[in-house]
């Protein structure tokens, strides 16, 4: 058991807890810890890199960088929307955060960026752009990656481990 590491194509069960400045602002704690397939992109670039070689029960603090998780913050990505077009009932506040869709009625999040007299800033960029972010990571299971799995790119449940 003890030779078992975290390697490509395996899928990892790890407890985790995300501080950005200073906050907590997401955990595992009181749901199930994350089961991912290592090497393959299904978490964020920055901390996957730093999982390789870990075993069951090691605990790690990581720091990703902004480029490294949920990328920089995209100016392209802060809207000008006329306040007229605004739908009454949602408060006007910076932080506010909204779905929209766009072209093709695809939703997507986005967060009041500010509000002036005549058009509301919307933000599209993901709410942790440009943050660094601070993991504290344990892996509480390791096993190979099913066929199914791999062909699908993403961990399935209900089989035995």
């Amino acid at each position: 058991m003890s030779d078992l590491t975290v390697k490509d194509n395996w899928v990892v069960t790890m407890d985790y807890s995300l501080h950005v400045e200073g906050e907590l602002v997401d955990s595992s704690q009181g749901h199930d810890p994350l089961d991912f397939i290592q090497g393959i992109g299904n978490i964020i670039p920055g901390l996957e890199s730093k999982l390789y070689g870990m075993k069951i029960g090691d605990s790690k603090k990581v720091v990703v960088s902004a480029a490294d998780g949920y990328g920089d913050l995209h100016e392209e990505a802060f809207v000008d929307v006329p306040r007229g077009q605004f739908p009454g009932q949602i408060p006007l506040e910076v932080g506010t955060e909204i779905q929209v869709r766009d072209e093709q009625g695809n939703p997507m999040a986005a967060r009041i960026a500010g509000v002036s007299e005549q058009a509301i800033k919307l933000d599209f960029n993901h709410p942790l752009a440009g943050k660094e972010l601070h993991f504290d990571v344990t892996i509480v299971g390791l096993r190979e990656a099913t066929e199914e799995e791999m062909a699908h790119g993403h961990v399935h449940h209900g089989h035995e481990h």
